[in-house]
């Protein structure tokens, strides 16, 4: 049978429980066999911001998924240099598994920048481009821009949970339960992470 193999991408800067459902719908509502969550070294849309190091956060996302088989995390973007961009992360998905189904998950923030990205066309062409929207359950109510290709969109429960929340909850001292993990707030305190910023 085809392997169908979810990428999740994003910043992940902290990990937390809305990026976790994100990802439980999709293996829910399309069947997928597995998600890859893939931290971007830097996204170009988010050049310039505040942020944990690559190494925080890729060890916050694994401990984010470590208790689900059913999700892993991959460093390809955070191994190679410069910007990440999503078209050369599906296209070494794609020669790597060359008999997968790719499905490509966005959140709606991320799917309303889509045509700024680079190649967007290409991307639709070798990987299924699915926009998990917030909202009730059959519903999929999204401002994303129309786009000249495929975008499917599922919804999911409505989570209002985002990292700059987190990271005011850090430096105004209010505890994290609820917002991530309980392993993803220690590592988060250990390090002594998102006490300061220039946001």
């Amino acid at each position: 049978m085809t392997e169908r193999l979810g990428l999740l991408g994003g910043t992940f800067d902290p990990p937390h429980v809305g990026h976790l459902f994100l990802a439980y719908t999709a293996l829910e509502e399309l069947g997928l066999d597995h998600v890859v969550f893939v931290p971007a070294r830097q996204q170009p849309l988010k050049a310039g911001r505040d942020a944990a190091s690559a190494a925080d956060r890729l060890e916050m996302t694994r401990l984010l998924v470590a208790d689900d088989p059913r999700m892993s995390v991959d460093p390809i973007e955070l191994d190679r240099d410069g910007l990440s961009y999503s078209i050369d992360t599906v296209r070494a998905f794609r020669a790597a598994r060359p008999g997968a189904e790719l499905v490509f998950l966005m959140g709606e923030d991320t799917a309303a920048t889509l045509p700024k990205w680079r190649e967007p066309e290409a991307l639709a062409s070798l990987a299924r481009l699915v926009v998990l929207t917030r909202g009730r359950a059959g519903s999929a109510e999204t401002s994303a821009p129309a786009l000249p290709f495929p975008v499917e969109r599922i919804a999911t429960r409505r989570i209002d949970v985002s990292a700059t929340e987190v990271r005011s909850r850090v430096r105004a001292g209010l505890p994290l339960r609820g917002f991530v993990p309980d392993a993803v707030a220690r590592y988060i305190a250990e390090h002594d992470l998102y006490r300061t910023t220039t946001e």
